[in-house]
């Protein structure tokens, strides 16, 4: 077996409890502000921006420190309309044939339906793949352990940051997403997660008025 290299903690910082409650209070209230939106300005942020919210995002915990994670960012509008178009068509199959009616109700006061504009209305589109395993360049197959997971954590941590940026963001999970390892030409060890909007809303923009959870609904103190 391999002996681990340990190094000091020497970059964790300690808070006063006053400080604690300061800052977390400070987080909260910034991040219960972030809505999903719909409504997308064409408008450009500096892709210094992304590539921050990204790096924030790689420094996600995963499991076996594998990163199981690769992110594509598309701000090309032929490679964008092609998503859309192979989008919209297993959203339109989805919503007409697969989808059952008790979530058709569920997502009915959303107003959502299979026509998807923001995908190439948005500067970006952050198409986030998930590797059950990596290939190493002789062909050698290297599992990597929980990656759903450990994706999920990852694209948290992105969807946080690009909301502290300044920025919005939608999650799209058309289903099936195959397509998009063929329209991004992305290697078959790695499936599609989701596609994550992002970009400034458009002056216009409406969201839904939706009620979260209480606190005491979704966590229990022992």
């Amino acid at each position: 077996m391999n002996q681990i290299k340990l190094t000091p903690l020497s970059v964790f910082k300690e808070y006063t409890h006053k400080e604690m409650l300061e800052r977390s209070s400070s987080l909260l209230n910034d991040i219960i502000r972030r809505r999903t939106v719909r409504d997308f300005s064409d408008r450009e942020p500096p892709l210094q921006v992304i590539e921050n919210c990204l790096s924030i995002a790689n420094s996600a915990p995963s499991g076996a420190n594998k990163q199981p994670w690769h992110f594509v960012v598309v701000s090309d509008p032929l490679i964008k309309n092609k998503i859309r178009i192979a989008a919209e068509e297993e959203e339109r199959e989805f919503y007409s044939t697969r989808a059952s009616q008790e979530w058709l109700d569920a997502i009915a006061p959303l107003g959502t339906d299979w026509n998807k504009p923001f995908l190439e209305t948005a500067p970006y589109l952050i198409v986030v793949f998930s590797k059950s395993f990596d290939i190493l360049s002789d062909g050698t197959k290297l599992k990597n352990y929980y990656a759903s997971e450990s994706t999920g954590i990852a694209t948290g941590f992105l969807i946080s940051a690009i909301h502290h940026s300044g920025l919005a963001c939608l999650t799209h999970t058309p289903s099936p997403m195959k397509f998009l390892n063929d329209i991004l030409e992305r290697p078959q060890n790695e499936k599609p997660f989701l596609i994550l909007v992002v970009g400034y809303p458009a002056e216009n923009a409406m969201v839904p008025v939706i009620v979260k959870k209480e606190l005491k609904e979704v966590a229990t103190f022992l």
